[in-house]
């Protein structure tokens, strides 16, 4: 069989195959890293001109990807810095695979706090990270909360469940988080109030038929005591500041007309090394 098999690869039509398929993966891992430089180039420009127009306040100059998703490790570091970290506390719904997430990045420096995911990720057991199993709903999330010691001023609170994500923050009525980072629909216009209808065991189908617009979210907002922001370049999530530490801080107007971004989840890409869990740094003494 071997001798065949030398036999077989010698032949010069069979040669010329295994060149081609050589050189064609070649081409498809160029075009792909292109691909991804073009990607980022677009997000940067667009965080550049964005930046020129609304000034030294706007977030989006400050848009950076460690664990997140797309640049709201940045975002989220900067809220802090101009609003102070407080007791450094965190809470997440929908963490997925428990890598990369929106609080992943804060764990790894030193920050404590609760996930919460239908299903549970790989190295959930780790210093200062508190994990329930569950999936959640309007119904639940409050005992889930407390189930897990939440603060009822905890620093972050961030949602993204997919489908029922309005539902979810209008029924944390006894929690006034500091920070929401909340996944909105990018696909409904900036002024227009939508929402799914509510059904507790419903998921996302993978259409545009998911979550809330961003005016609908703007609107809980204000009647929770939030102030909008800001809105990644991905059009993927909205963040909101309680308004007692808003002040000079942010640039307003702080509605879905000024911030919304509408969906370029074709920009989304991770450069660099491959993903995994940081170290994690000590926790800080208060």
């Amino acid at each position: 069989m071997s001798a065949l098999n030398t036999f077989y690869h010698r032949l010069p039509v069979v040669r010329e195959i295994e060149r081609g398929i050589i050189r064609t993966e070649a081409i498809c891992s160029e075009l792909a890293a292109l691909r991804t430089l073009q990607c980022l180039e677009t997000c940067e420009r667009l965080r550049h001109e964005k930046s020129l127009r609304e000034g030294s306040l706007c977030l989006h100059r400050h848009e950076h990807q460690v664990c997140s998703q797309n640049g709201e490790d940045g975002v989220i570091v900067e809220i802090f810095r101009r609003i102070g970290e407080g007791a450094r506390s965190f809470v997440e719904v929908g963490i997925g695979d428990g890598v990369e997430n929106n609080t992943a990045f804060l764990h790894s420096l030193g920050w404590t706090g609760a996930w919460i995911d239908a299903r549970a990720p790989v190295l959930v057991d780790q210093p200062g990270l508190r994990f329930r199993e569950a999936f959640v709903t309007r119904e639940n999330i409050a005992s889930l909360f407390r189930e897990l010691a939440v603060p009822t001023e905890v620093d972050l609170c961030s949602i993204d469940v997919d489908q029922n994500t309005f539902y979810l923050w209008e029924a944390l009525t006894d929690w006034l988080p500091r920070v929401i980072v909340i996944e909105y629909n990018a696909s409904i216009p900036a002024p227009t109030e939508w929402r799914v209808n509510y059904d507790a065991q419903r998921v996302w189908d993978h259409t545009l038929n998911f979550g809330a617009s961003l005016k609908t979210l703007e609107l809980l907002g204000r009647r929770l005591g939030y102030s909008l922001v800001h809105c990644e370049i991905i059009g993927a999530n909205a963040f909101f500041v309680r308004n007692d530490l808003v002040g000079d801080r942010f640039a307003g107007p702080f509605d879905s007309e000024t911030h919304h971004e509408p969906p370029r989840y074709a920009l989304c890409h991770r450069p660099g090394h491959i993903r995994s869990r940081l170290d994690r740094l000590p926790t800080q003494s208060t």
